[in-house]
């Protein structure tokens, strides 16, 4: 266990996201450091099943809450299930896109709900669990982003847009937060072999099998490992050499240079196929 992580973080946390990939492990790493974890995401049968492992193989007790995120009074059903614990530590893992498609090809609502899953719930949760652990001297705040913060994309525009949102507002918390005993860091993800990733790599027709490893993808458990050693590191961390390199890469360049390279790059990937009717 790492020295006085139960101490500075506990007793409880959240873990929003945590039915499958990066959020599940995160949540397990949470329980074998002594604290008590909160699984939040949409499917319960899901949330039990991991809940039941992380039991099994920690002896945290857990709860599991199914909530849709999308849902304009998530936030609130999380905060009112949680009212009876204390909670030392809020992780953020939601929020990919399960489309990939281009802005006009769906409905605004579709990227309202990616607003309101990947920004409005974060906000809102960091601001009501922010207070408390203020107030006790001690706490820790991790959101997950994504290399698509880095610069718009195609087939990225909302989803690229929250992301940044999150980056930035992350960083924003950590300038205020971080000299009050409250740890807060943002990830920001590159490729990372999850379920979510696989369907959408086999959905794009990038993979055979939902049983193969995107190419150039790192471990769920890398993502963890770096995180953890990383909580008092803040504000931003970039996990993955393809994010790594990207930031080192954007130094030098402008962002128009930047977004006209990520353009370049989204058409030798897929070509023609940019689910645009071409």
């Amino acid at each position: 266990m790492m020295d006085g992580f139960a101490t500075k973080y506990g007793p409880w946390a959240i873990a929003v996201g945590a039915s499958d990939g990066v959020g599940a492990l995160f949540a397990e790493r949470i329980a074998s450091e002594g604290v008590n974890v909160v699984l939040v995401a949409r499917r319960q049968h899901v949330l039990e099943e991991v809940a039941d492992g992380i039991r099994r193989r920690t002896g945290a007790q857990t709860r599991t809450l199914p909530v849709d995120l999308t849902d304009a009074d998530a936030s609130r059903t999380i905060i009112d299930a949680t009212a009876d614990i204390d909670v030392g530590m809020l992780v953020y893992c939601a929020g990919g896109d399960p489309n990939y498609q281009p802005f006009l090809s769906n409905p605004v609502s579709s990227a309202e709900s990616l607003l309101q899953r990947n920004c409005l719930v974060l906000m809102r949760l960091c601001h009501h669990f922010a207070g408390p652990m203020v107030d006790r001297g001690r706490g820790g705040i991790v959101n997950f982003t994504s290399g698509a913060a880095l610069a718009g994309g195609r087939n990225m525009v909302a989803y690229g847009g929250t992301k940044a949102f999150d980056m930035v507002f992350t960083e924003g918390l950590w300038a205020e937060l971080h000299d009050k005993g409250v740890d807060v860091l943002g990830l920001v993800l590159g490729m990372t072999d999850t379920p979510a990733l696989r369907k959408l790599e086999f959905e794009r027709g990038r993979l055979s099998s939902l049983n193969d490893i995107p190419e150039g993808a790192v471990t769920a458990d890398s993502v963890v490992d770096e995180a953890f050693a990383n909580l008092g590191n803040g504000p931003t961390i970039a996990t993955g050499d393809d994010v790594r390199m990207a930031f080192d890469l954007f130094k030098s360049m402008s962002r128009n240079e930047v977004v006209r390279l990520i353009m370049q790059m989204s058409v030798q990937v897929m070509g023609t196929d940019q689910r645009q009717g071409s």
